[in-house]
């Protein structure tokens, strides 16, 4: 799931960068678009693992858990460290480069 959280939002930030705005307002507007999909799917993973803690076995409660930490955890990796070092990046010289963000 975090995969898919950070293809979403760099495939988002990728899209901003061909229709011309520059690399800051592209990893805004990238991560603005994506969340929508990143939190429905994370939720609806949230409640199954609300549902297999509520009707399993230990082993099954055990196994919920984890996942529910882990979808929480690649969650905020994938909004909070992601959004964070992309600003980071863009003030340095390799964040000019166009080719690298989808630009031509």
């Amino acid at each position: 799931m975090a995969v898919d959280a950070n293809i979403l939002i760099f495939e988002r930030m990728k899209e901003e960068r061909r229709r011309g705005r520059d690399l800051a307002g592209s990893i805004e507007e990238g991560f603005s678009r994506a969340w929508t999909s990143i939190r429905d799917s994370n939720v609806s993973s949230l409640i199954t693992c609300a549902i297999l803690y509520w009707f399993g076995t230990s082993i099954v409660q055990g196994f919920a858990l984890t996942l529910a930490i882990g979808i929480l955890i690649s969650m905020l990796s994938a909004i909070s460290v992601s959004r964070t070092l992309l600003r980071i990046f863009v003030g340095t010289r390799p964040g000019q480069i166009k080719w690298l963000f989808g630009g031509k």
